[in-house]
């Protein structure tokens, strides 16, 4: 079902300015988004079913896709997705969702979802949406780009995560891939910051470029000038040839500065000049070189407080942090973890020419109570050494290093512990609700029993049983007596 033939008219006199495909299949709702849209001078067909999408080759033609979770038919969004995606990952596809399906709508973008409309749709936010994700598609290349190599290498090593901690990475990567801003990745040692730099060049228009990386705090500050800038052959000892810099090396592409906060106040000064300026200038050369690079940097410090010591340049801190994007920490995303098992499992499988074995269960439980300091990083040489010590192609904790069964072991002890601890009898219990009744009705046992639904004498009985019990050899009778006196007392 299309819009041809549709009586209401768009606002504006000009031509659709692109074309979009609404999978929803409440006609009133689908009725009603399409109006909004068109009124903004979109073109909009409708379809009810992912089995209804058009063929892979016909997908081209639309700038953006959405769709609601569920569908007629017994198809959904996912299946709008995956069939998306199968035709090309350039397509953005927005999911509509209910509340209830917020965590589902969020595994999607890790998927490769554009985003998410949470129901009821507001207009403005349905508007400014589908807005930015048309601008993000005619920012992509009209001809598409045949697979290489450097392709492969981006997917067998990319980022992973569905827990909600990763939702804001992934749709600040996709808000910020397009532009030539420069972006901060800040994130503990291990959590990943370089994969999010590579999906930031892969995404942008310089995805064809070269993505050149380097880690400031592993040279000396003389080498790592040398490696950034270049230098003159004969400009000092050992320059027997004229070298190329990595910022000529990344001309047009991305300068990954991996640990900017280990650099010295010298090298901050030579790197605030290349980003105002756009030139570099080789070591012993008179002449300045222009070049065209974009800078994503990353640091596992806290630049705020370098900066309050005095020991980073506040004009390059803000040079840098123009966009930032803050890699949570594993132990921040536990959920992730069976996820990013499987993929260091594949990925490690075909490094090392073994099958991918299978793992047993209480083995990501053992993982999940670790909280891997080095992240990441720390679990894929886990999940690398378990693969080495498998026997029977199965994954075992006895596969596992010492310290996170251990980590396990002393979590449920102190599960255990906790519970015992506070594991009351049933007349402990119901003293403590008669008590905090008490509490609550200032003293008046006659409130008390009506709320407890038991008469006051009853109530007495069980505090003239107390009273007994305390006394050692006390009389249950002769202290109900003595507690019906003290009521009746004025």
């Amino acid at each position: 079902m299309t819009d041809e033939g549709n009586p209401i008219a768009p606002k504006k006199e000009t031509p659709p300015r692109a074309r979009l495909l609404l999978l929803e299949d409440d006609e009133m709702l689908s009725g009603l988004l399409a109006r909004v849209l068109r009124n903004d001078g979109y073109t909009v067909d409708v379809f009810e079913t992912a089995t209804d999408l058009p063929a892979p080759a016909k997908l081209s033609q639309y700038d953006v896709v959405l769709s609601d979770i569920h569908l007629a038919g017994g198809t959904n969004g996912m299946d709008v997705l995956r069939q998306v995606r199968k035709a090309t990952t350039e397509l953005p596809v927005i999911l509509m969702t209910a509340f209830a399906d917020i965590e589902g709508a969020m595994n999607a973008v890790g998927l490769g979802a554009y985003d998410y409309l949470a129901k009821p749709i507001e207009p403005t936010e349905l508007r400014r949406m589908v807005g930015e994700a048309v601008a993000r598609r005619q920012l992509a290349d009209a001809d598409a780009k045949s697979a290489d190599p450097r392709e492969a290498q981006a997917e067998a090593a990319t980022i992973v995560g569905t827990a909600g901690a990763m939702l804001t990475v992934y749709k600040t990567v996709a808000q910020v891939a397009p532009t030539t801003a420069t972006v901060l990745i800040i994130g503990e040692s291990g959590t990943g910051k370089e994969l999010v730099a590579r999906a930031i060049h892969d995404k942008s228009p310089r995805a064809d470029k070269p993505f050149v990386a380097v880690n400031c705090a592993a040279l000396p500050e003389s080498i790592l000038e040398s490696e950034l800038f270049g230098h003159e052959r004969g400009s000092f000892t050992g320059a027997t040839a004229t070298k190329r810099g990595l910022f000529e090396e990344a001309n047009g592409g991305t300068l990954f500065l991996d640990e900017i906060g280990e650099i010295s106040p010298k090298m901050q000064v030579q790197l605030l000049r290349v980003l105002q300026e756009g030139e570099i200038r080789r070591i012993g050369a008179s002449e300045t070189v222009k070049v065209d690079v974009r800078v994503v940097a990353a640091t596992n410090r806290d630049l705020k407080q370098e900066l309050q010591a005095g020991r980073f340049r506040e004009d390059l801190f803000f040079r840098l942090q123009v966009v930032t994007v803050r890699v949570p920490p594993l132990r921040e995303r536990k959920a992730d973890i069976p996820l990013l098992v499987r993929h260091l499992l594949v990925r490690h499988g075909a490094r090392l020419g073994r099958p991918i074995p299978r793992v047993a269960p209480d083995v990501l439980e053992q993982l999940s109570a670790y909280d891997f300091p080095g992240n990441v990083r720390e679990l894929s040489h886990v999940v690398e050494r378990a693969m080495l010590l498998a026997r029977e192609g199965v994954i075992t904790k006895s596969d596992l290093p010492p310290e996170i069964t251990k980590a396990h072991d002393t979590s449920v002890a102190q599960d255990q512990g906790a519970i015992v601890a506070d594991w009351p009898t049933l007349a402990v219990l119901e003293r403590r609700y008669i008590d905090r009744v008490l509490s609550r009705t200032g003293g008046n046992k006659t409130r008390a029993a009506d709320i407890l639904g038991v008469d006051r004498r009853t109530l007495n009985r069980l505090f003239a049983r107390e009273r007994a019990a305390a006394a050692g050899a006390g009389d249950e009778d002769e202290e109900l007596a003595k507690l019906e006196a003290e009521d009746d007392a004025p």
